[in-house]
């Protein structure tokens, strides 16, 4: 689900919309001015009973101007920097708000956010890109290279957006990582160990063994 908090900003809310929404298939987007109180009846349906719903997004794209709507609070708030369109963090400790029939939990911002034990998830979300992994020509295809490849076919013939493989293949190597043994995590941290050192020696001999 795709919030877009700033409809009211601009010119032409509805080609946004269209664009958040051909990031994947079936994918909800709903476009609302976070300061607007009806935007809590436009997200009622996702606030439902038995429900847990997290609000992720990055600095300054209006989640706590969305929680002080909701919640009928005014913590405080900041404007996104110029010289670089970034956000400021503006939320410094957690606590805890009633809602109309649910409570939310508001919490300092993450550095960074990884997947674990999320297979099944990707694949849910990526269900474009799962279905064609059957139909290649080779049972171990990479997808990189390989001919009979159905996945670069799709890319090829713009069925795929190439983009969105890209991120597949991330998120997949991430979900691996953490699912690794400690002696294949050695293993890896040894292969990237060599890659430096010759990478570090080529350099050397090309530049004449100048540090």
């Amino acid at each position: 689900m795709v919030l877009l908090t700033k409809a009211d900003t601009a010119d032409d809310a509805d080609s946004y919309r269209k664009r958040a929404g051909a990031l994947q298939r079936n994918l909800g987007v709903v476009t609302l001015d976070a300061r607007d109180p009806e935007a809590a009846m436009t997200l009622s349906a996702w606030c439902r009973a038995g429900q847990t719903v997290a609000l992720v997004g990055s600095s300054g794209v209006g989640k706590t101007t969305l929680t002080n709507t909701l919640t009928g609070l005014a913590a405080a708030t900041a404007p996104i920097r110029e010289d670089d369109a970034r956000g400021r963090h503006t939320t410094t400790s957690r606590s805890l708000h009633a809602l109309a029939g649910g409570w939310l939990i508001d919490t300092p911002g993450m550095r960074s956010l990884s997947v674990a034990d999320a297979g099944d998830g990707i694949d849910a979300v990526f269900q474009d890109v799962t279905e064609l992994l059957g139909r290649c020509r080779f049972r171990d295809c990479t997808h990189r290279t390989e001919p009979g490849c159905a996945v670069l076919e799709a890319v090829a013939k713009g069925r795929l957006d190439p983009g969105r493989l890209k991120r597949w293949e991330k998120l997949r190597r991430e979900e691996r990582m953490h699912h690794q043994t400690p002696a294949e995590t050695r293993q890896r941290v040894r292969r990237f160990d060599r890659v430096i050192r010759k990478s570090l020696a080529f350099k050397s001999d090309r530049d004449g063994g100048k540090p």
